[in-house]
């Protein structure tokens, strides 16, 4: 948090806070700090710092406390799955093709996500647990079309 505390408002690259956080331990401590990445990804999820994009963050004093949103209640999830059909939005299986079903955030809590039943989607647990590696294949184009369609449906509010 000293790094950031000595440098507010800009936004600061991964590699250059975490080469800073390693010299300061090994010279005040004498020995090598081990994961100083976990240090930085901590001080995210608390809170103290927001990410502006992967690998950068930003530091705001006069900021209030990013508040960390909570999981969805369980009568969003029940809302959530009654809109999808109780079908993974991806792949279409359901728990009658002996899937398990998740409720997943559209926009991740992690980049500010809200948990909110437009920001929820139903997924088969392989497809949310492969959601993170998604590239510009089939699924990560079902995955924006999803998107794309919440999003028409917000603004003209069909």
């Amino acid at each position: 948090m000293e790094f950031f505390q000595n440098n507010p408002n800009r936004n600061v690259a991964h590699p250059e806070v975490v080469d800073w956080a390693v010299s300061e331990w090994l010279e005040r401590t004498g020995k090598v700090f081990r994961d100083p990445d976990r240090g930085i990804r901590s001080l995210h999820a608390e809170g103290k710092l927001k990410k502006m994009r992967k690998g950068v963050y930003r530091y705001e004093p006069n900021s209030p406390k990013i508040k960390r949103l909570n999981n969805f209640t369980d009568q969003q999830k029940q809302q959530i799955f009654k809109r999808d059909q109780n079908k993974c939005v991806i792949c279409g299986k359901g728990r009658e093709d002996g899937v398990e079903l998740h409720v997943d955030h559209i926009k991740p809590p992690s980049l500010e996500g809200e948990a909110i039943i437009e920001n929820g989607q139903t997924l088969c647990a392989a497809h949310n647990f492969r959601k993170k590696n998604l590239r510009q294949n089939e699924t990560g184009k079902k995955m924006f079309i999803r998107l794309y369609e919440l999003s028409k449906k917000k603004v003209t509010g069909n």
